[in-house]
């Protein structure tokens, strides 16, 4: 049994949900190891265009399992304590790393809580919309460790800005879905009942774009967070956009414009 379930009902728009509601989803090794298995399936499938993570019950994910420390990451049997704790930390860090860098935009449709781990995997999203039931939370440091965790201390202040996500990680306080609007952690806030449709829109818009544009964007997006100059960036622009004339997805682009209708992309 797979602790993430996938909806492929709309073959362009995949559902991922983490479906372990008794434990408020939260992170066990199987979860984890589930979630990497998920993300290389989205971005191996040709047809799908977007992926939509969400959680299963009352909450998106509250964070890293800490009543399961008996697990054990495949590979650390006869391992140290300290080799079988960093198994799992690499683990958990693999699915940050593959929802961060998957080639196909993840949404992120949060209720209840996303806290820790939780809000670490909702970071690793490109897009993340909220019910007024979310509240989040960088709360590894309240439990003796770094707030710097699983991506947090890279992903959340290019998303929030250093200052805020400083005061944020430094206090491990909750937050909920309209400080997180307020902030730019999410980009819309609905009821819970309104949330899958909230995603599923604006994961249509993304979809309705050619496949050649999603992925350089993304990809492009994600490299150009550390260009170390400007010209750096416009740089790799320059190549992405000239390689795009190639498709021939400009041309049609103003055909469909010219007969007004929408286009027809042509497949990478």
């Amino acid at each position: 049994m797979s602790f993430i379930a996938i909806d492929r009902t709309d073959p362009e728009i995949w559902l991922l949900t983490l479906d372990r509601p008794e434990r408020l989803n939260a992170l066990s090794v199987q979860l984890v190891l589930d979630l990497r298995d998920a993300i290389a399936a989205v971005a191996r499938d040709p047809r799908c265009r977007v992926a939509i993570l969400r959680g299963a019950g009352r909450g998106f994910c509250a964070g890293a399992d800490l009543k399961s420390p008996e697990d054990r990451v495949p590979g650390s049997e006869g391992m140290s304590e300290l080799g079988r704790i960093y198994r799992m930390q690499e683990n958990l860090a693999a699915a940050i790393l593959a929802l961060h860098e998957c080639p196909k935009p993840i949404l992120a449709a949060v209720h209840g809580a996303a806290v820790g781990g939780g809000l670490a995997v909702a970071l690793a999203c490109d897009v993340r919309v909220a019910a007024t039931s979310a509240v989040f939370g960088s709360v590894f440091i309240r439990v003796g460790l770094s707030s710097c965790d699983v991506g947090v201390s890279y992903l959340l202040p290019r998303i929030v800005g250093a200052a805020r996500a400083a005061e944020l990680m430094l206090t491990g306080r909750h937050f909920d879905a309209q400080e997180a609007l307020r902030i730019g952690l999410v980009h819309d806030v609905v009821s819970e009942e309104e949330l899958l449709g909230s995603a599923l829109a604006t994961a249509r818009l993304i979809a309705a774009n050619s496949e050649y544009g999603v992925w350089m964007t993304k990809q492009g997006l994600r490299a150009n967070l550390d260009a170390p100059s400007l010209r750096h960036a416009i740089e790799l622009e320059n190549r992405t956009q000239v390689l795009g004339t190639f498709t021939g997805n400009m041309t049609e682009a103003m055909h469909a414009f010219q007969e007004g209708r929408a286009p027809r992309w042509k497949p990478l």
